[in-house]
């Protein structure tokens, strides 16, 4: 049997899904209508969907890092996360918040946070869904819990975890933050409420207000889909108050990529040349202002 056709369509209609008002029976009649039948449909939907046994590009027994879940004090309660840290580092590290998609604290996240510990850093995921029991292991339920996150909330916590890790003993106490789709947004939310935030990469990321970038301190560097209209349509506006407020940025572009190309878990929507040179960029822009 052929490879199912993925179109620019079923990627949309999957975006509809996983971020707007579409629920997943919708979302499943109009895939079985692009697909031109219900097995067809039924065949690409584990394509566009993340599968999280592909998750570790580095497994969790690496020998070169030091992993665990750990707990720490939230804004208004107790934090979880994922935090790695490279084996017999000479010197204190600098570290990085790696902040998750709208489906919580996930193997993929984890491994993300691994990868970012062998480019030298201490990296922590924390768990944002924490106020609520925790991310479950239905990403749909997980989906579902974040349109009732208090985002005034999630950001207080974004700002505690940046002070756990600035005070942890491992770390030289400069703190940055990389996050992915809801993440990225989190991370431009964090720019604004947090001062002391030594750097943000925000990943296809919503945008903060206009009105609120003055307070923005951190240096960002900011990574956009071509084919992501959604989350584009605030790039003008955003670039236009960092550039009239004098703000420090970068902006990334990457043509003819979707929305959520950094996730190797997805291979309908994963961009591996897109990926490795927005890694690449991430990994120097934060080695150099957390220095």
């Amino acid at each position: 049997m052929s490879k199912p056709e993925i179109t620019q369509g079923m990627i949309d209609a999957y975006d509809e899904y996983t971020h707007l008002t579409l629920d997943r029976r919708g979302f499943m009649q109009k895939l079985t209508a692009l697909a031109g039948s219900g097995a067809a449909a039924a065949a690409i939907m584990p394509m566009l969907a993340a599968n999280q046994a592909n998750a570790a590009i580095v497994e969790e027994t690496d020998a070169r890092l030091d992993v665990s879940d750990v707990t720490y004090p939230g804004a208004s309660g107790e934090m979880k996360g994922y935090l790695a840290i490279p084996k017999d580092a000479a010197d204190r590290l600098p570290a990085v918040i790696v902040i998750h998609e709208n489906r919580g604290l996930n193997p993929h996240i984890r491994d993300v946070a691994r990868r970012m510990a062998l480019e030298g850093f201490v990296a922590l995921a924390p768990d944002f869904l924490s106020p609520n029991g925790g991310t479950p292991a239905n990403e749909d339920e997980a989906r579902s819990m974040f349109q009732s996150l208090d985002m005034a909330g999630a950001t207080a916590n974004g700002e505690a975890t940046r002070a756990f890790l600035a005070g942890h003993e491992k770390t030289n106490g400069k703190v940055g933050a990389i996050g992915f789709c809801w993440g990225g947004g989190m991370v431009n939310r964090m720019a604004v409420a947090s001062p002391e935030l030594g750097a943000g990469v925000a990943y296809y990321g919503s945008q903060a207000p206009a009105d609120q970038v003055p307070s923005i301190q951190a240096p960002l560097m900011l990574h956009y889909a071509g084919l992501d209209e959604r989350i584009n349509a605030g790039i003008d506006a955003y670039k236009a108050a960092l550039d009239a407020n004098g703000k420090t940025y970068e902006l990334h572009m990457y043509e003819g990529v979707n929305h959520a190309f950094n996730n190797d878990t997805s291979s309908a929507r994963y961009d591996k040349a897109a990926a490795d040179l927005a890694w690449s960029r991430t990994v120097e822009f934060l080695k150099k202002n957390l220095a």
